[in-house]
């Protein structure tokens, strides 16, 4: 399981520092938290050195509140991945399709 080792909101985007399984520890920023099924999840973004996100992976988690605090856990079956995936990408087309009306 990685471990959320803290919150921060700043000016437009709210990150966190991740703890992986390795002791790596990773900045992120949170792009959204949705439900799909009857599980909360969260999306990560992994952020470079300067504090951009980088053109790589987006890290998924089963999210949910421990006295207030926020809590992830790895998604280990294959199943809920594919679940908790295709509802972030249709999330991910949904601020898309916003973006392109908002042009208009």
């Amino acid at each position: 399981m990685s471990e959320l080792m803290n919150h921060a909101a700043g000016d437009e985007l709210i990150t966190v520092t991740l703890t992986l399984d390795n002791d790596e520890v990773v900045d992120c920023a949170v792009l959204t938290t949705y439900t799909a099924g009857d599980q909360e999840y969260i999306a990560l973004l992994p952020l470079n050195d300067e504090g951009d996100p980088d053109s790589g992976d987006v890290y998924l988690y089963r999210y949910r509140e421990e006295n207030g605090e926020p809590a992830l856990e790895n998604i280990n079956d294959d199943e809920e991945y594919e679940i908790a995936a295709d509802a972030f990408d249709e999330w991910m087309d949904e601020q898309e399709f916003e973006e392109l009306n908002g042009d208009e």
